[in-house]
């Protein structure tokens, strides 16, 4: 899920979770809600959970948080307004961290491959966490401010996992004499997405959004609501936002957003094929423990630096397949026929099965469906034929180049 520059990195943020709950998602999450559930009350709720129920979200159970999958509008209409236009994602399950301490740095890159001490003030970069055997154990964005602390978000899927990660660390870190601190933020956070965003945006800031740009953040009030984080970043491969404001505001801000006729609400269905034609990477799907970055086509997220030193996790392991290549490789794929889905079995032309489906769904924009898999790397080169089994039929494929749908970052040229 990724752009592809290091320097500018997120992939955007949001939406990775466990394989479950995305299957609910792709599969069709609107089937599984649980408005009159009796273990809805067992789930985390956003600051915006009952506005949501207020404008017809259909919740469902992701992450162990109650989430919107869809609104009154059908998926496919939701998708390509965003895409036309722009919407609001409600992603306050992710989790939001700042890194304090004159050794935050060096603390954050004990546990990344990225190149923070190269980043500029209130830049950010997409990066990831790697354990010793060279696996990916989360994606994370992180963004030196110029307050004198790290901003990192995280996945809401991982978050007990990461946090446990970065304390466990930070421990270490802290009894050899460094100085860092970590406080989690119990802030909400909502990511405005598409083409018209700068537009519907800049009344509301003091700031020229045409000055902020891709991956780049900056502190200030937003339509009037105090302590406001705008980072230009964003998980659909449109120009967006992501606004991590407080809790006490942020209904107020999303109401005042939507009085603007550009702007509607969107939920996880849309958020999911919109980063998949954007070719944009799963947390828990596309890249897991068991992927290693070179894997999973990015090594564009380990700094030069950080390759040469080799002083991150898993370095010894990572480096040297960056040039002795991998057995399997991350790829795109494009198909006409039955929905291509996770899991689904990636055959040579001769039948022979060199890999499997991690992410998969029809695309609204291209009326062709579009998915992302592992297979053998002889067969990676874009342009290769292929054949995916879809319920016990083979059906001809393609790998292509990934975004399958172009990119439209905001760079400032």
């Amino acid at each position: 899920m990724f752009p592809m520059m290091a320097s500018a990195s997120r992939f955007g943020f949001a939406l990775r979770v466990p394989r479950e709950s995305l299957r609910n998602v792709i599969l069709g999450a609107a089937r599984q809600e649980r408005h009159a559930s009796s273990s809805e009350s067992t789930l985390k709720k956003t600051e915006l959970f009952e506005f949501h129920q207020q404008q017809g979200g259909k919740m469902v159970e992701f992450a162990g948080w109650s989430m919107p999958v869809q609104y009154k509008d059908s998926h496919i209409k939701s998708h390509m307004h965003t895409r036309n236009h722009c919407s609001i994602f409600d992603v306050s399950h992710m989790l939001q961290t700042k890194i304090h301490g004159k050794d935050r740095v060096k603390f954050i890159e004990s546990l990344i491959v990225g190149d923070v001490a190269e980043l500029k003030d209130n830049q950010g970069t997409l990066s990831l966490f790697t354990n010793e055997k060279g696996g990916i154990q989360d994606d994370l964005i992180v963004t030196r401010t110029d307050q004198g602390y790290l901003y990192v978000v995280s996945n809401a899927g991982c978050a007990d996992k990461d946090s446990a990660h970065m304390e466990a660390r930070l421990k270490e870190f802290k009894a050899a004499g460094h100085d860092a601190d970590m406080e989690y933020l119990d802030e909400s956070l909502i990511a405005l997405q598409g083409p018209s965003m700068a537009q519907v945006l800049q009344p509301g800031l003091s700031d020229d959004l045409s000055k902020l740009t891709f991956m780049t953040s900056i502190l200030t009030p937003v339509f009037g609501i105090q302590g406001c984080r705008v980072t230009r970043c964003g998980y659909t491969g449109e120009d967006g936002v992501e606004i991590s404001v407080p809790r006490s505001g942020v209904v107020a801000l999303v109401e005042k957003l939507l009085t603007n006729s550009e702007v509607r609400l969107a939920g996880l269905g849309a958020r999911d094929s919109l980063r998949l034609e954007a070719g944009l990477c799963l947390y828990g799907n596309d890249i897991d423990e068991n992927t290693t970055p070179v894997e999973a086509s990015l090594v564009w997220t380990i700094g030069k630096r950080r390759r040469q030193a080799k002083d991150f996790p898993g370095a010894e392991m990572i480096v040297p397949q960056i040039k002795a290549k991998t057995k399997t490789k991350r790829v795109g794929l494009v198909s006409t026929g039955p929905p291509v889905r996770q899991h689904t079995p990636i055959l040579s032309p001769e039948g022979k099965i060199i890999g499997e489906v991690t992410s998969g769904c029809p695309s609204p924009c291209l009326k062709q469906n579009v998915a992302m898999g592992y297979v053998e790397a002889g067969f990676s080169k874009s342009g290769t034929p292929l054949q995916v089994e879809v319920r016990k039929k083979r059906v001809n494929a393609v790998v292509s180049k990934m975004p399958f749908v172009p990119t439209n970052y905001y760079t400032g040229q």
